[in-house]
C-alpha cells in the first residue's frame, strides 16, 4: 500500500471511453480526492521538460505543435499502431507519473488523513499500478458505446477506435481483477447513486 491508514487510496480504472471521468467527477462531488492519471501524463511531458526532450528524442518535431507543445493526436496516430513504440512512450511517461502521484498522495495523507484518494488511471494494471493501491474499481461498457462514444468524443473511425480500445488489457480481466465494478453505461442518476453508496462504503475503511 502506498498510503498510511487510516487514509484508503483507490484505484480507478476500465476501458478507453468506459465513463472512469464520469465517475471521478461523481466521487469528487461525493468528497474524495481525485488524482487523474492524464492530467500527470499532460503535466510531466510540458516543453522542456526531460519527458518532452526524451520524447521528441523518440519521435522527431513532427508531433510538436507551433507552441512546442507535444501533438497528442499525432502520437496517438503512432502508438496505436506500434506496439514497440508505445511501450517505449510509456517507460518515459509512467515512471514519472508514478512519482508525481506519490508526491500528490503523500500531501493529501498529510493534509486530509481521512480521506478516499480516488486514483483514475486508465492503464492500473498494464503500469502495475494496482499492486500500489488499496482497492480497485472497474468502470465497464460494452464494446458498442466504446466504439460511439470513441467516434463522437475523438473524432475516429471505427478501426481507429477498435485499434486503441484493443491495444488494452481485455475489460473482462480487469473485472475478475477488480474489488468493485461500475456500469458506466448505466443513466447518470443510477451511476451516480451507485458511487454515493460505494463511496460511503469506502469511507467507513478510510
Amino acid at each position: 500500500m502506498l498510503c498510511s491508514a487510516p487514509m484508503i487510496l483507490v484505484g480507478l480504472t476500465g476501458g478507453v471511453a468506459t465513463g472512469k471521468s464520469t465517475v471521478a467527477k461523481m466521487f469528487k462531488q461525493y468528497g474524495a480526492v481525485v488524482i487523474d492519471a492524464d492530467q500527470l501524463a499532460r503535466d510531466v511531458v510540458k516543453p522542456g521538460k526531460p519527458a518532452w526532450r526524451a520524447i521528441v528524442t523518440l519521435f522527431g518535431k513532427i508531433v510538436l505543435n507551433p507552441d512546442r507543445s507535444l501533438d497528442r493526436q499525432a502520437i496517438g496516430s503512432i502508438v496505436f499502431r506500434n506496439r514497440t513504440i508505445r511501450r517505449q512512450l510509456e517507460h518515459i511517461i509512467h515512471p514519472r507519473v508514478a512519482r508525481e502521484q506519490q508526491r500528490l498522495v503523500r500531501r493529501v495523507d498529510k493534509h486530509k488523513p481521512h480521506a478516499v484518494v480516488i486514483y483514475e488511471v486508465p492503464l492500473l494494471f498494464e503500469a502495475d499500478v494496482d499492486k500500489r493501491v488499496d482497492t480497485i474499481i472497474v468502470v465497464t461498457a460494452d464494446r458498442g458505446t466504446q466504439v460511439a462514444r470513441l467516434r463522437k468524443r475523438n473524432g475516429l473511425s471505427r478501426t481507429e477506435a477498435l485499434r486503441r480500445i484493443r491495444s488494452q488489457m481485455p475489460l473482462a480481466k480487469k473485472i475478475q481483477q477488480a474489488d468493485h465494478v461500475l456500469n458506466g453505461t448505466l443513466p447518470r442518476s443510477s451511476l451516480r447513486k451507485q458511487v454515493g453508496q460505494l463511496f460511503k462504503s469506502l469511507r467507513l475503511l478510510a
